[in-house]
């Protein structure tokens, strides 16, 4: 049977002048990306419905339409967001990265951001798997390849450690990512390196240097919204709440 719907189209564009190799590592990317967001179904996760070729340089995914904003726009607009409402998106944010966490294929988001979190009739919808990552079911952590890649300002201080091994990350990236968003609806800042640039907060190693949370001294914030950003934010992995600690807190099941 046929339906009518709103969707949204996504253009992926190959510059005609790349090589045949660097063509085909961006499809190989985003075929990665189409075969792992194709099998999402979570309220709170913008589904993926098909992908098609264009030409021979280009091709599209057809999307969920969220009827928006992203959340970036929406607190440059409103700034700081009331508690309340700063929580019913942190529950939804949490519902739908445990979605992820405890899926077969293990799936770190490890993008999260304003702007990859959609608006549509009172839902949030996470969006964008460009940089996702997969784990086996039975791993804890996952040597992390391709480092420098992300916004710099939600990520965990694991994926900065300098050497010449690759660090280890898990999940708990996905964490430190919605402490950050959290403390930003509530405060209108970023807990750390707000007003940088990314190329400084990597040359200053800010997020490596991030051991302790500081909070506005004049807000009206509650104490358990501020130990919730704490646990998040705490700078050690192994000591980090995972998703299943987050999601079943008190805090977090009493906005229920």
């Amino acid at each position: 049977m046929e339906t009518q719907s709103n969707v949204a189209i996504k253009l992926h564009q190959l510059n005609p002048n790349w090589s045949e190799n660097i063509k085909a590592n961006y499809i190989k990317h985003a075929l990665r990306e189409y075969n792992i967001h194709k099998e999402l179904n979570h309220q709170n996760i913008v589904k993926l419905y098909d992908t098609i070729e264009i030409d021979a340089n280009s091709f599209c995914t057809v999307l969920e339409y969220c009827k928006g904003p992203d959340m970036s726009s929406y607190m440059k607009k409103y700034k700081c967001l009331p508690e309340k409402e700063a929580k019913a998106i942190l529950f939804q944010l949490l519902s739908g990265i445990k979605y992820l966490h405890d899926h077969k294929n293990k799936i770190i988001h490890f993008d999260l951001k304003p702007q990859n979190i959609l608006f549509h009739d009172g839902l949030v919808k996470i969006s964008d798997f460009g940089l996702c990552k997969i784990m086996d079911s039975d791993a804890t952590v996952l040597e992390l390849t391709s480092q420098g890649v992300g916004t710099y300002w939600y990520l965990p201080p694991e994926c900065f450690l300098i050497g010449d091994t690759p660090p280890k990350i898990s999940p708990k990236v996905d964490i430190w990512s919605i402490g950050v968003i959290y403390y930003e609806m509530l405060f209108g800042m970023k807990p750390f390196g707000h007003g940088m640039t990314q190329e400084k907060i990597m040359k200053d190693q800010i997020i490596l240097k991030a051991t302790n949370i500081a909070f506005p001294l004049k807000s009206n914030v509650s104490n358990e919204s501020r130990e919730f950003i704490k646990k998040c934010l705490t700078y050690k992995q192994e000591e980090r709440w995972d998703i299943t600690a987050a999601f079943s807190s008190s805090f977090i099941q009493k906005s229920k």
